[in-house]
Formats: C-alpha cells, sequence, structure tokens
C-alpha cells in the first residue's frame, strides 16, 4: 500500500508500465487505487484542453467498447454481478486484478436504478469503459467515471432523435429528471450529451462492421445502390431517355453561429465518417470556375480588374443580355439579398437528391450564399459517379446550364447527352414522364426541423445530427419506395383514362386529329420562346421622342403657370411703393403669398422648358436631324407606337408580379406551420397586395388603350383569378395579332395541355414498369445474398453474426412491405410490364425462387419444365409446382419474421 500522503503523481508510472511490459490495464487500476490519496490541484487547462483530452482518450477504447456492447446486447456470456461485495483484502497485499469491483451512480429510463456494481477483470484489453459496456452502460469519462448512462437509454434517444430531430438533449434529459423526480440542472445535460457522443461513436463502429460484411462499406456504394429504383439496371430492359434523375438546390435553414470574438472554440473535432457530405476542400476546387457577373459589369464599367473573392452565384454563368431569368426571377438573382450575414460559419445546406427522394450528396455552404461553385461541385461528382444521360432539376436551371457550359466541365456535360431542365415545363420535356423534380423542397421542409437544435451548436454535433437525419430520410424513402411507384402508376393509369378521353372528346367536336394539336404545340412553344424579347429600336429615336413629348408637355406648363400668373394681377392695380413692410392695397397686400407661389411655379415651368429644350437641340445636333419631328411625322409615329408598347410591357409585368406574390402569400399564409405573427403579417400583406394590383389594373388598362389597335381591358375579378403564367404571356404580343391563332383559344390550349400530360403518362407508365421490376429483382437478389453472407459467418463463428442477422431481420421485414405493395402494383387493371424478376446487369443469372414468385400473385399450375422455362409473367400463369416444393416463398418467410 502507498505510504500516508503519497501521490498518484509519485509514482513514475512510465516506467512502472514498462516493467510491466506495458500492462495498460495494471496502470490504470493501479491509478485508480492511488487516487483516493491524491492531493488535488487546480486544473490550469482551458475548456478547449479539457476536450481535447477528453476525446484523445475516449479514441482508443472505442474498439473494444464495441466488442462489449455486441457481447452485452447479443446475449454473450458476460459476469454476473454479485449480490454481496468482494471481501475486504488482507493487510499488506494488494486484491488480485480479476477481483475488482466498482459502484457507480447509474441513469436508466427503463428501470430507474442509481447505481450499479460492475466487475473489471484483468485481461490485458479490459478497462472500466468496456466492462460498463458489457453490463450495458456507458460512463460519461473514460477513467474512473462518475456517472454511467444505460445504453438502452442512449439507444431509445438515438431512435427519437431520427424521428423528431427538433427533439433536444435538453428536453430528454429534463424527462429523465422527472421521472428520477430530481431538479433538473444544465450539468445533466453536458454529462448525457458526452456520454450519446460516445455512444454514437460505438454505434457507428458496430453499424460500419456490418456493413464490411455485407460489402457496403465502398466509397460510393450508397449512392450507386440505395435507390434501386434508379440503379439496379436490369438486362434487356429499354433504354430510358435519361439514365437518371436528379435535383439539386441550396437551404439556409441549416445556419450555425460562428464564434464570438475572439472566444476560443471548445470542440475542435471534424467529423467526417459521413458519406453524404462533399468536403470543402472539394467545393472550393470549383470556386475560380465562373467570374461573378457583378464583378464583370463592374470591371467592363470601370476598365480595370475586380476582386476575385466576389460570390460567384450559379446565375453567374448567364448574363442578363442572353436571358430574362436573371432579371425576373428572384432565385436567380446576384444582389445583395442574396448574401449572407457574417456572423455566420455554415450559412446553410447545398443538396442533391434522386427524383424518389435517396440523398446524394450535400454540402456545407461556408461563409456564403449560394454559390456556383455548390452545384458546380455536386454535377462534377454526378457525372463521374452516376454516368450519361443524366437530367439535373435546379429552380434556376436555365442559367446554370450556361453556368456549367462555361465551367470546365461544359465538354463533359454535353458529351455525357446531360441537360438540366431549362426554359420548359417539364410537362413538355419528353422522357421525364410525370416528375416534376421538386424533390429539394419536400427534403427542405422536414430538415428544418434540425435547425432548431443546430443553431448554436458545434460544427461537429451539427454534421452528426445533420448525418442522422439524412440516414433516416433514406431509410423511410426505401420503405416508401413500393409505394411511391404503385401511386405513380395509378396517378399516370388515370390520367390516361380521364384526360384522354377529354382529349379525345376535343378533338371529335373540333374535327382535328393528333397532328394538328402537334404542329400547334410547337407554335406555341415558337410563339412563348420569344415573346419575353424586346424588339430592338433606335434608342437614339426613343429618347428624342420622349424628350419632345416632355417639352410639349413643358411648355404647356410653362404656358398655363405664366396665365395663372397674369390673371393673379387685381384689376384695380396701382403702383406705389411700399410704406414699412406692406403694401399700400389691401387686396394686394392681402394676396401676396398666392402671388409668390404663382410666380414661383411659373419660373420653374419656364426654367424646366428651356433646359428640356437644350437637351432637344443638343440631340438633333448629334443626330444630324434639320427639321424637328412633329406627330405627323412617320419617324415620330413609329417610334411613338414603340414607346406605347414598352409601357404596355411594362405595366403588363408589373401585373404579373404583384399577381404571382399575392399567390404564394396566399399559399404560405395557409400552411400549418406559420406562426401568429407571420400569418398576421401575411394577412396585412395580401390586403395591401389587392390595393396594389387594382392600381396596377388600371395602369395597365390606360397602357392598353395608348396602343394601336387599343388592348382589352381587364378587371379585377378577371385578374385575381389568373393563376398560370400563360395567362399574362397571351397578352404579351402586341407586333402581330394571335387572335386568330388556333392555339391562341382556351379550349385548344387546355387540349394541348391534356394532350401533353397523357404523353408524359404513359412515359411514366414505361418508367414505372422498368423500375418496379428493378425494385422487385433487388429484393430477390437481396434475400439470396443475406443468406448467403449469414450462412458464411455462421460458419466462421463470426463476431458480428448477431448484428448481422439484426440487420437481415429488420431489411426482410420491410422488403416484405415492399413486396405486398409490389404486388398490389402487378394487380393493377393497366399493368403493361413484366411480373418476373430480372437479372442485373453485369451479373451471373440466378435461378428464379418460385417460392417467392407465388406471394407475389402467381399461382401453381402443372408446368412440367425445368428452371425459368416454364414460368410464365402474367396473373394466372402455370408455374413449375417442383420448384415451389423445394424453396419456401420469401414473402411468408420475411412475414414470418
Amino acid at each position: 500500500m502507498p505510504s500516508e500522503g503519497a501521490t498518484a503523481d509519485d509514482v513514475d508510472l512510465d516506467s512502472l508500465q514498462e516493467r510491466t511490459n506495458g500492462d495498460q490495464a495494471f496502470v490504470q487500476e493501479l491509478r485508480e487505487t492511488l487516487q483516493p490519496f491524491a492531493r488535488f490541484r487546480r486544473d490550469e487547462r482551458t475548456w478547449r484542453h479539457r476536450l481535447t483530452d477528453l476525446h484523445r482518450n475516449w479514441r482508443p477504447l472505442i474498439p473494444g467498447m464495441a466488442d462489449a456492447y455486441l457481447r452485452w446486447k447479443y446475449g454473450c456470456s458476460i459476469d454476473v454481478t454479485p449480490t454481496q461485495p468482494p471481501p475486504l483484502s488482507t493487510p499488506g497485499s494488494c486484491p488480485p486484478l480479476s477481483d475488482v469491483f466498482l459502484e457507480i451512480t447509474t441513469i436508466d429510463i427503463y428501470t430507474l436504478s442509481t447505481s450499479v456494481k460492475i466487475k473489471i477483470t484483468s485481461t490485458g484489453e479490459d478497462t472500466t469503459a468496456s466492462a460498463l459496456a458489457e453490463q450495458g452502460f456507458i460512463g460519461n469519462v473514460p477513467f474512473k467515471p462518475s456517472v454511467a448512462i444505460s445504453i438502452k437509454t442512449l439507444e431509445l434517444y438515438r431512435v427519437l432523435r431520427r424521428r423528431k430531430p427538433s427533439f433536444s438533449i435538453e428536453a430528454f434529459v429534463k424527462v429523465i429528471s422527472d421521472l428520477y423526480l430530481i431538479p433538473y440542472h444544465p450539468k445533466h445535460r453536458r454529462v448525457f450529451a458526452d456520454t450519446f457522443d460516445v455512444y454514437l461513436e460505438v454505434f457507428r463502429t458496430v453499424d460500419n462492421r456490418v456493413k464490411a460484411v455485407l460489402g457496403q462499406d465502398g466509397p460510393d456504394w450508397r449512392v450507386l445502390n440505395a435507390c434501386p429504383a434508379c440503379s439496379y439496371k436490369l438486362e434487356d430492359e429499354p433504354e430510358l431517355i435519361f439514365r437518371r434523375m436528379y435535383a439539386v438546390d441550396g437551404n439556409d435553414s441549416l445556419k450555425r453561429i460562428a464564434r464570438i470574438g475572439a472566444r476560443e472554440i471548445g470542440d475542435t473535432r471534424c467529423f467526417s465518417e459521413s458519406d453524404y457530405y462533399i468536403l470543402p476542400e472539394e467545393v472550393d476546387q470549383w470556386a475560380g470556375e465562373v467570374r461573378s457577373r457583378r464583378s464583370t459589369e463592374e470591371e467592363d464599367h470601370e476598365g480595370g480588374t475586380s476582386d476575385s473573392s466576389e460570390e460567384q452565384h450559379p446565375a453567374d454563368g448567364e448574363s442578363p443580355e442572353q436571358g430574362p431569368c436573371a432579371n425576373n426571377w428572384k432565385a436567380a438573382q446576384t444582389d445583395s439579398k442574396k448574401r449572407m450575414w457574417g456572423v455566420f460559419a455554415e450559412t446553410g445546406l447545398f443538396a442533391s437528391a434522386c427524383r424518389h427522394g435517396f440523398i446524394l450528396w450535400v454540402a456545407d455552404m461556408i461563409r456564403s450564399g449560394e454559390q456556383s461553385k455548390y452545384p458546380l461541385a455536386i454535377t462534377a461528382r454526378a457525372l463521374r459517379t452516376l454516368g450519361p444521360r443524366l437530367l439535373q432539376g435546379y429552380n434556376i436551371g436555365c442559367v446554370f446550364k450556361k453556368t456549367i457550359v462555361t465551367s470546365s466541365l461544359g465538354v463533359e456535360f454535353d458529351e455525357s447527352q446531360s441537360r438540366c431542365c431549362t426554359r420548359n415545363h417539364p410537362n413538355v420535356i419528353e422522357g421525364m414522364g410525370l416528375e416534376d423534380l421538386e424533390t429539394m423542397e419536400r427534403v427542405f421542409s422536414s430538415s428544418n426541423q434540425v435547425a432548431a437544435v443546430t443553431r448554436y451548436s458545434s460544427a461537429y454535433h451539427r454534421r452528426v445530427f445533420i448525418d442522422m437525419f439524412l440516414q433516416q430520410w433514406d431509410s423511410d424513402k426505401y420503405q416508401n419506395l413500393a409505394s411511391m411507384l404503385l401511386n405513380n402508376y395509378k396517378q399516370a393509369l388515370s390520367i390516361i383514362d380521364v384526360e384522354g378521353s377529354a382529349v379525345e372528346e376535343t378533338i371529335l367536336a373540333l374535327g382535328i386529329d393528333r397532328s394538328d394539336l402537334e404542329a400547334w404545340h410547337h407554335q406555341q412553344v415558337e410563339f412563348f420562346s420569344t415573346i419575353g424579347e424586346e424588339s430592338s429600336w433606335d434608342i437614339h429615336a426613343v429618347t428624342y421622342i420622349e424628350l419632345l413629348q416632355d417639352l410639349d408637355s413643358a411648355i404647356s406648363r410653362a404656358e398655363t403657370s405664366s396665365n395663372n400668373f397674369l390673371h393673379a394681377v387685381p384689376s384695380d392695380y396701382h403702383f406705389s411703393l411700399p410704406s414699412g413692410d406692406a403694401a399700400t392695397s389691401p387686396t394686394y397686400s392681402s394676396d401676396l403669398s398666392k402671388t409668390r407661389r404663382l410666380e414661383s411655379e411659373r419660373r420653374y415651368a419656364q426654367e424646366r422648358r428651356d433646359r428640356i429644350l437644350r437637351q432637344v437641340l443638343e440631340l438633333e445636333v448629334q443626330m444630324g436631324i434639320a427639321k424637328r419631328w412633329t406627330p405627323d411625322t412617320p419617324e415620330y409615329v413609329e417610334t411613338a407606337c414603340y414607346i406605347h408598347e414598352r409601357r404596355y410591357h411594362q405595366a403588363l409585368n408589373h401585373l404579373q408580379r404583384l399577381v404571382v406574390q399575392r399567390l404564394f402569400e396566399l399559399h404560405r399564409l395557409n400552411l400549418s406551420g406559420v406562426g401568429y405573427k407571420a400569418r398576421t403579417h401575411l394577412a396585412k400583406s395580401f390586403q395591401t397586395r389587392c390595393k396594389a394590383i387594382r392600381n396596377a389594373t388600371e395602369a395597365y388598362n390606360r397602357a392598353a388603350r395608348a396602343l394601336d389597335p387599343p388592348r382589352p381591358p381587364l378587371d379585377w375579378s378577371q385578374v385575381s383569378h389568373y393563376s398560370f403564367l400563360d395567362e399574362f404571356n397571351l397578352l404579351r404580343n402586341t407586333r402581330h395579332d394571335i387572335s386568330n391563332a388556333p392555339w391562341a383559344s382556351p379550349v385548344v390550349r387546355e387540349a394541348i395541355k391534356k394532350f401533353l400530360r397523357v404523353r408524359r403518362a404513359h412515359e411514366e407508365i414505361d418508367q414505372c414498369n422498368i423500375k418496379v421490376r428493378r425494385l422487385f429483382t433487388s429484393i430477390y437478389d437481396e434475400d439470396r445474398r443475406l443468406d448467403d453472407i449469414l450462412g458464411d459467418l455462421a460458419s466462421k463463428n463470426d463476431f458480428i453474426l448477431s448484428a448481422t442477422k439484426e440487420y437481415c431481420i429488420r431489411r426482410r421485414r420491410v422488403n416484405a412491405f415492399l413486396l405486398e405493395r409490389i404486388k398490389r402494383t402487378f394487380s393493377l387493371d393497366g399493368f403493361t410490364g413484366s411480373r418476373m424478376p430480372g437479372s442485373r446487369k453485369g451479373s451471373c443469372p440466378l435461378r428464379v425462387d418460385t417460392g417467392m414468385l407465388a406471394g407475389c400473385g402467381y399461382t401453381i399450375g402443372d408446368g412440367v419444365g425445368d428452371d425459368n422455362d416454364d414460368l410464365k409473367d402474367g396473373g394466372g400463369e402455370d408455374i413449375d409446382e417442383a420448384d415451389i416444393d423445394q424453396l419456401d416463398g420469401l414473402v411468408n418467410y420475411v412475414a414470418s419474421l
């Protein structure tokens, strides 16, 4: 035993470790034995140093804790905690390390126990941490913990957090405090948070081991296999126009506050274990690909170079002269409103997902807005990983396409036959089916729950919790995949039935055929492709006419003000010298204020007339106009018509913008997540917008009357019901009359919409036939692959067998749910796909398990063939009964688990 007054620091542990051949367990036990005799000194370390030491001490213990976790969870034999305390050691002797027992305070939401005794054995690798884990607990610190939390409690919070991302640690700890009948204290949250971090490390270690034995640990395995409907390509299936469709977009809800002032960051860890994230280093490689539009404009204007660090927006590839999107739509603008405050470190998340909702990649937007480097980095990943013929959906795809072309990805993007959803509505794009590529809006709507607990978290915890959300999101998407395909199939069949009948009725009523609708559609596309373009005109002539019109108005105003001043002279006016401060005539004195105001108006009007006249004369000299244009001059008439048309378009643009804003505010007003204050603000804005729309309608009608011929006026009731942009686009043309164009008829335009929608519905049917079969085949192949893996692990008596078996049980139960939806899809009236599983492209063909097929709607007949030759795809067809006797149906097997 140590002498009185000895401390742990008095023992040379380094030399002792050498003398004990590096027995870490012995050194640790000796340290804990000497701890009661230690003199406590003031800890001079900073909070950052404490956390760094804590994490460094935990790191080498995680593998052993993972082993202990597996022994605890899956029923392996462990030492039973004795009910009596260990016997006291005799004086002069040290207790055997195999008989060391520790009693520690515990937190367990299931049993509400307050303490537990654990036995630490000397196995060379055993520690307090692994001993706790083997009994179902994790301590708050690696060595000599004061509190241990049950793994079941930590597991409960992990599951709750994945299902409810906004459920904070503080809220959960308060629940535990209430159950333990103790007051909540902030230190309880810190203890639980530290322990939960360790539990997640252990859980990820076990999960990575399971992925390794399943062959799911490749760098791109998740992206290439998570969505079977997209990636499980089969032999002999028809080629799709687009191999894969995916959406990208940015969201600024998941912001995180940066450190304040010179305050030191405590948690310096970097979470890099997620395969969802594109690291900032990879993103920054695309930072200089496209020059900022604002920088280019400033350089052209000032004749110099601009700062290369200027923020680059995805729309920077398009100049304002090349397209209207960057000017008309807020999402494509690059003004100061698109920038982010410096108070945030991470300003949001830029993400991508396939058309079925599975996340591909995400990237943190760091101290910036939605710069072009983020979508470019994801586009580069997609081209490298997913292959050719990709369709990318982006809310500013029309301008981002030009950004891609001007970047180093341009050649590769074009050679891969990939494209962005540009200009055209998805209903018009051939090969797109009924997909709207609004996937990211749904993802961000759900991920906003995470923002409530990440705004003030560390960078490490923010990524951890986002990664947990993304994993749960993909898990839910997989479980819902067959239902999504089933609903898409039903929707397509309904469109073909209902809207297809409406198209046929319209064709018969109008006495036309489908080729006419096709031709009118192309005419409509051609019209709308140029409708927003302003016709070229002589800008000097426009300025000259506007000055002449202003001059006429100024001359009229000057004459009117001069006449008003002259008429203000009194009829009995006579000049007399003023005596003192007042005039002699009382009448003149009383009207003096009015007279001075009229004189000011007269002088201002004359000065304005003279100023405009000088501008007119200067412009006439520069343009070489010898005789001033008059309203009868042909040049004046033509230019004036153009000016009226331009003002008409400006009034129409203003009216359209107000109506679109009204529609968005009306939609947001009815959202369930809008709070009281926001709802009140929207209601007031909605009322204001209605008044503004009325005024804009009146301005539009004035501009419409000035045209030759005049355009029909609009009234408030008509404008308030506009909901589609083409209603406004039809009002734009003034250069030629389209009233007699067949496609301008509302009936024909509606028929064209339905005609195109029916086309897309047929494409959706073809796509669903392919994707349902892919999913069916992937489940079929996976079941056999899992059997092989489990058999191999069992033959080797592998330690990871039980954890892998748990994954297989959970996966098969989800697959049973998917198979039931696939069966319902196969039984739809109008299903035209194959009901047989296929063979994945590049893999060896597998023998068909007819027991599984029987569970998916097939009947057993008297077939006598071998293998796959006698298997027919179709309801009620014969299937070889001998195969049924050999293998159980997969559906029945999985359902019985």
